[in-house]
């Protein structure tokens, strides 16, 4: 069993101490191609996030059965498969979406996000830990990639979730939000450079956030006499 302060140690590492996109900068290629919307993103994260959880859960489940000079290769066969598993079920039921994606689903394959927390925690962990940890690492992700797409998104197009009728069909158009009505669009926005500025905007947010909270808790620390 898992307790209630681990857990929350888990989530506070996965989601905000060592956050995947704004603090170890992990996985930046799928991060900045497929975040040009909200909907490609949060489907990319959540497929990342279901390859890391399940992944971390079997590896750790056999962890003591794996040679370690091997361990690396056999990591990536157990990952490969997986992805394999979704990269197919997402070209059953979401062919649209799928083509979009792309290339982007098979290389999670190689995401260093995904072998990186296998080797550094999954291989060392009970299951149960490890998959808690998988869960908050690719909740951390996908929250950033949800928030950069949203922002490249809006500045873009003037829109949220467009495209959301490749996973839900064509009456799900009327789900796009227009934010900004009559808005002609900003192409950088959509393209690779306003995703590196994007994102360098919300690492330099989370910076600056951090600093902050360090000098609160710095202050709030008696002096001694």
């Amino acid at each position: 069993m898992i307790s209630l302060s681990e857990f929350r140690s888990l989530f506070h590492n996965g989601l905000v101490k060592q956050n995947a996109g704004l603090v170890q900068l992990l996985g930046l290629c799928p991060l900045l191609a497929i975040s040009n919307n909200v909907v490609n993103a949060l489907s990319l994260g959540l497929a990342t996030m279901l390859v890391m959880a399940s992944s971390s859960g079997a590896v750790s489940s056999v962890r003591h059965f794996i040679p370690h000079e091997i361990r690396i290769p056999v990591f990536v066969l157990v990952i490969a498969a997986l992805v394999t598993v979704i990269d197919l079920a997402m070209n059953a039921f979401v062919h649209p979406l799928y083509l979009v994606l792309g290339i982007f689903i098979p290389l999670i394959t190689t995401n260093c996000i995904v072998l990186a927390r296998v080797d550094a925690f999954s291989s060392k962990n009970h299951p149960l830990h490890s998959v808690i940890d998988a869960l908050a690492m690719g909740l951390g992700l996908t929250l950033v990639l949800v928030v950069l797409g949203g922002i490249r998104e809006i500045i873009g197009q003037g829109t949220l979730f467009s495209g959301i009728d490749l996973v839900f069909g064509a009456s799900a158009k009327s789900l796009v939000l227009h934010v900004l009505p009559n808005y002609h669009g900003f192409l950088l926005a959509i393209l690779p450079p306003g995703a590196f500025i994007a994102l360098g905007l919300l690492i330099a947010a989370n910076n600056r956030y951090n600093a902050r909270s360090t000098q609160r808790a710095r202050a709030a620390i008696p002096v001694a006499a």
